[in-house]
């Protein structure tokens, strides 16, 4: 039994031992070494030097960047909370589908993987700009309604002024759940598919209406897919970087756009890497809140 526990050892060595090593020389040893810039200062053009300073926290605190943090915050809650209120429905729809249905809907949901994230964006362009197909939409909605006011005699509704969708919050907002929507959908889905349905059967049965069976039956039950659909979704949208770098204006940066600045354009790697720590800080923390809760929800049931 010892040589036969031995050979599983070295055995299970052997399997784990090339991704462990991948993990640790490309990715936690450059993370230590960004990790390191974030306690020096720039010597040169090309050159930092590690002194420990905290100096580059310190200015990370200045209210210009604790606000761009904080509006990170709200625009990844924001877009967290769109994609749950979007998402549910489109999941229990899934869930209740047939089973063939069911096949073809969660394709429709991970097709965008397929193409890239670049490429989606351009095309959500095409749609939000001026001249695009939600303001030709709207125009012609617009000419047509003035046409039948005209008809019976009202005044028309005058020349229509497209609205301006892109390079704006409102754009930021659009886009973000565009791209996390599927990111939300599919943890709900996988939960509510492994539902009891017995018990809304029970719930509707015993006087429940449908409305009230979803919230006060289903919503409980598919709460820990609602846990990882708000994780899963939160996190890639505070720290998103091309869909506010395209979508958004000036005043719609987040903060991965303030650290690509650092890094490329002011070429400040120490400022930089400080930023992106914090950035991994908060993540750390909504990690940590998901788990408490989640453990907390576990307890009481």
């Amino acid at each position: 039994m010892e040589q036969t526990w031995r050979q599983a050892k070295a055995a299970f060595a052997a399997v784990s031992a090339p991704p462990i090593v991948w993990l640790l020389l490309f990715f936690l040893v450059p993370l230590a070494v960004v990790w390191a810039y974030s306690f020096g200062v720039n010597s040169g053009p090309v050159t930092i030097d590690f002194t420990g300073t905290f100096a580059n926290y310190t200015r990370a605190l200045e209210p210009l960047y604790v606000g761009i943090f904080w509006k990170s915050l709200i625009v990844a809650t924001l877009t967290t909370l769109l994609c749950l209120i979007v998402g549910f429905p489109v999941a229990l729809a899934i869930a209740f589908s047939s089973p063939k249905a069911k096949a073809w809907l969660l394709l429709l949901i991970m097709l965008p993987f397929w193409t890239n994230l670049l490429i989606r964006t351009f095309a959500l362009i095409a749609v939000l700009r001026e001249n695009g197909y939600v303001n030709a939409i709207l125009e012609w909605m617009w000419t047509h309604a003035s046409g039948l006011m005209t008809l019976v005699g009202l005044q028309p509704l005058g020349d229509f002024e497209p609205l301006t969708l892109l390079y704006n919050n409102t754009a930021v907002v659009i886009g973000l759940v565009y791209v996390h929507l599927p990111f939300m959908v599919l943890p709900l889905y996988s939960a509510l598919d492994r539902m009891d349905r017995s018990l809304m059967e029970a719930s509707l049965d015993l006087g429940a209406g449908h409305l009230r069976t979803i919230w006060s039956v289903v919503v409980p039950l598919a709460a820990p897919g609602v846990a990882s659909g708000v994780l899963i979704t939160f996190i890639p949208a505070l720290g998103a970087y091309l869909t506010p770098d395209l979508l958004g204006g000036t005043d719609s940066q987040m903060i991965a756009n303030v650290i690509e600045r650092q890094f490329k354009r002011a070429n400040d790697w120490p400022f930089g890497a400080a930023l992106s720590f914090l950035l991994m800080y908060l993540t750390f923390i909504a990690v940590a809140v998901q788990a408490l809760v989640q453990r907390r929800s576990e307890r009481r049931g």
